[in-house]
């Protein structure tokens, strides 16, 4: 099976194709262009925006840092189709922690209405407690935050020029 050049995800069926490189949806495909874009952002100036991040106050709430990604899972289902996702919450760990509890309660409530559903929902549920366990190291910026920050970057190239 083939995997998304942008995001990892396993790609069962079809998926978008660009050149030598196949993605699991139109999303990822586009920042699978951002990412090359990323791959130019100077090396000195990516580390000092993301310690900025990092060290900076939560965009949600807010609140002290650090700041980092906190990955949250879900399902929905309904009779014969069902969805999952992962999710990508940049913030706090209180904000990490509410997002991953809500995603429980959201699978714990709307998973469980499919066949594929009955599998998939203890599965993101047992997902969720293990992010619960296990938060990024408060102490460095995760590789998940310098990405997301580099996808910033290149999204949004000003930023530097302001920072600067």
């Amino acid at each position: 099976m083939k995997s998304c050049a942008a995001c990892g995800t396993t790609i069962v069926f079809g998926g978008v194709h660009d050149e030598d490189r196949t993605y699991c949806n139109q999303n990822c495909a586009e920042e699978g262009y951002l990412l090359e874009q990323a791959a130019k952002v100077p090396e000195a100036e990516l580390q000092r925006a993301v310690v900025v991040v990092h060290e900076g106050l939560c965009p949600l709430c807010d609140g002290a840092g650090p700041i980092d990604v906190h990955k949250s899972y879900r399902v929905w289902s309904a009779i014969v189709v069902t969805g999952w996702s992962t999710r990508h919450t940049i913030g706090c760990r209180r904000c990490g922690v509410k997002q991953q509890l809500l995603d429980i309660l959201y699978s714990g409530f709307c998973g469980w209405w499919g066949q594929l559903g009955v599998i998939l929902t203890p599965i993101q549920i047992g997902r969720n407690i293990l992010a619960l366990l296990s938060p990024p190291a408060a102490f460095a910026p995760s590789e998940e935050l310098e990405r997301a920050v580099r996808l910033q970057l290149a999204r949004n190239p000003e930023i530097l020029r302001r920072a600067a």
